[in-house]
């Protein structure tokens, strides 16, 4: 059932991820101009191509480590400035994390998985994905009508794509 991610989906994700990147390296991008705002709507369409297009991602996001901000995230997804900085937190201590638990959405969520690179977490029928890259952290969510291994899986060939562009 993991490998169920279409194949069609992948590769329009993968061939987005390489324009995502550059959107990503740069500084700028804070939607306070015309142009900004254009970008950060591309940004979004990619994240649809690339994890709720596989239809086991519910919701996504990125977040730049370095500054706390949120970069993307799909359409009607919006995390907090304390969610973004819960989230980075929980990656420095990850045993921490996994006894506690992690804070989304007014649930608390228990660790499934909780190391320097990954966090998998799930508050009944609901998930969340965490990956950590050398500069972002990629987030997803699921629902109880979306496969969890194909969400995990979706995140993390993200993140990856950006781990090997040391990103």
């Amino acid at each position: 059932m993991a490998s169920i991610l279409k194949s069609s989906h992948l590769t329009m994700g993968m061939e987005a991820l390489a324009l995502l990147v550059s959107f990503l390296e740069k500084d700028d991008l804070r939607g306070d101009t015309q142009e900004d705002r254009v970008k950060m709507n591309q940004l979004q369409n990619l994240l649809h191509g690339a994890l709720i297009a596989t239809e086991h991602v519910e919701n996504s996001a990125i977040i730049r480590r370095r500054d706390v901000s949120l970069r993307a995230s799909s359409a009607g997804f919006t995390v907090s400035n304390d969610q973004i900085q819960r989230f980075i937190d929980a990656f420095k201590d990850p045993s921490a994390t996994r006894e506690k638990g992690l804070y989304f959405n007014d649930r608390i969520y228990q660790c499934v998985r909780a190391d320097k690179s990954s966090i998998y977490a799930k508050s009944d029928k609901l998930g969340i994905v965490l990956v950590r890259t050398a500069t972002l952290i990629i987030i997803g969510t699921y629902n109880d009508n979306m496969f969890p291994s194909v969400c995990v899986e979706a995140v993390e060939k993200l993140a990856s794509y950006f781990k090997e562009k040391d990103k």
